[in-house]
Parts: structure tokens; sequence; C-alpha cells
């Protein structure tokens, strides 16, 4: 009986590990896609609202979804507090804190990190080209993630399973 429950234990294990990798490949399409949305969002602020750069980065955290609203909500915040700091440097460090907790690569940090180099140091119009700019690199990256899910998810979940069921087979 205890060999059952421990075999049980073991292939639950493993296949729970199989699922968390899984899920990996699902957030990631989905978070390059919210963020893409913010960015969209953020253009229409600069272009039409005219609202300054901490305003709608407080703005911007409060209408997406964590952990990228995490990100412009301690923008926002860092920016408010005007320390002296640049603009680009506070990006920086957000999106250093924050990436972390995302299930996106380092393609899109660095794309996220090059248009911290731009935002608030620049005109209107040059904030905006690089916007959609980033928007377009993320579109990319949002096609890639997909096909990596689609390749990869079903993959990890049966590998779970397998590798729960090998390490039993191999223990009794």
């Amino acid at each position: 009986m205890l060999k059952f429950v421990g075999g049980v234990l073991i292939i639950g294990a493993a296949t729970l590990y199989g699922f968390l990798k899984a899920a990996h490949y699902v957030r990631r399409p989905k978070q390059i896609r919210l963020l893409i949305s913010a960015l969209g969002r953020m253009e229409t602020e600069i272009t039409y609202a005219l609202t300054p750069l901490p305003e709608a980065l407080s703005s911007l955290g409060k209408q997406v979804a964590e952990p990228l609203s995490s990100l412009f909500r301690l923008t926002s915040e860092r920016l408010s507090a005007n320390d002296g700091t640049s603009t680009k440097e506070i990006w920086h460090r957000s999106v250093k804190e924050v990436w972390a907790r995302t299930s996106m690569k380092q393609s899109e940090e660095e794309v996220v990190l090059q248009l911290g180099s731009v935002l608030g140091m620049t005109d209107r119009s040059d904030q905006i080209k690089h916007l959609r700019l980033a928007i377009s690199q993320l579109q990319t990256e949002e096609t890639e993630s997909r096909d990596e899910q689609r390749r990869y998810e079903k993959m990890w979940k049966s590998l779970g399973v397998l590798i729960g069921a090998l390490i039993v087979i191999l223990m009794y």
C-alpha cells in the first residue's frame, strides 16, 4: 500500500511539474499581447490626451493586469518622486525588478529596455515612432511565442506524466 501511495505521489509531482512548465508557454503570448495593448494605450495617451508620462504610466498601471501593472505603477511612482534620476534609469530599474515575474524572455525585455531610453527624453512624435517600433517588434515576438506554445505546451504536459511513470517503473 505504501508503494502505491509513493508511486501516485511521484507521478502526481512529475505531472504537476509538466503542467507548470506548459503554463509558462501559455502565459508568454498572453503577456506579450497585454504589453502590446498597454503600449498602444500609452501611444494614445501621448498623442491625443497629451498626458504627462508619470500620469500616463499610472493610468496604465490601473488598466493592465499583473505583472505588467507593477512595471507601469512602479515607474510612475519613481518618476513622481523625482529624485533626480533619469527616466531611462528609472525605467531600466523597474523593468529589471518586475521582469522576473513575467513569462516573457530576454528578447522582449530588450525591446522594452530600448523603448525606455527614449521615453520622456524626446519630443512626442519621436516617442510615438519608438512606441510603434516596439509594438511591431513585440508582435513578431508574439507570433514566435505562439509557435513555441503550440510546439512545447503539449510536450511538457505529456513529458511530466511520462517521466513520473518512468521513475515509478524504475523504482519498483
